[in-house]
């Protein structure tokens, strides 16, 4: 009897610490992109709140960004600054590309990610699934 209690215990204790995943059936969208242009700069209203839904980094998004759009660009408070002018469904179309490729699973197709770095690579690993895939 003693050791279904010890298993009862270390059980529990292992649900305490698996992280929670987003277990509704919603479809994940991916928010729009808030912003205007300030002379020949594009200045993003909503980037960090974007960053946050998605679960990563403002740094490592606004890096992609950046490279995607072949742009500079800084952070100035809570707003990400472009240092052009640039459409916003493009950078929509370049958040999506983002989402895809560093936030869904590849197997299950749910944003329920983390993005770890093991050996200067990178890997999306699946909170939902357990799957884990390499990204660049």
């Amino acid at each position: 009897m003693e050791n279904k209690e010890n298993y009862e215990k270390l059980l529990e204790e292992a649900y305490r610490k698996i992280k929670k995943t987003d277990s509704s059936s919603n479809r994940f969208e991916i928010p729009k992109i808030e912003g205007h242009f300030e002379g020949r700069k594009t200045i993003l209203t909503n980037f960090y709140q974007i960053s946050s839904h998605l679960r990563r980094k403002p740094e490592h998004l606004q890096k992609f960004m950046l490279k995607e759009l072949a742009v500079s660009g800084q952070k100035e408070g809570d707003r990400f600054v472009l240092n052009m002018k640039v459409p916003s469904p493009k950078i929509n179309q370049k958040i999506e590309e983002y989402v895809n490729e560093f936030v869904l699973c590849r197997e299950c197709k749910k944003p329920d990610t983390e993005l770890i770095r093991k050996d200067r690579i990178n890997f999306v690993h699946c909170l939902a699934c357990g799957a884990k895939h390499s990204v660049r």
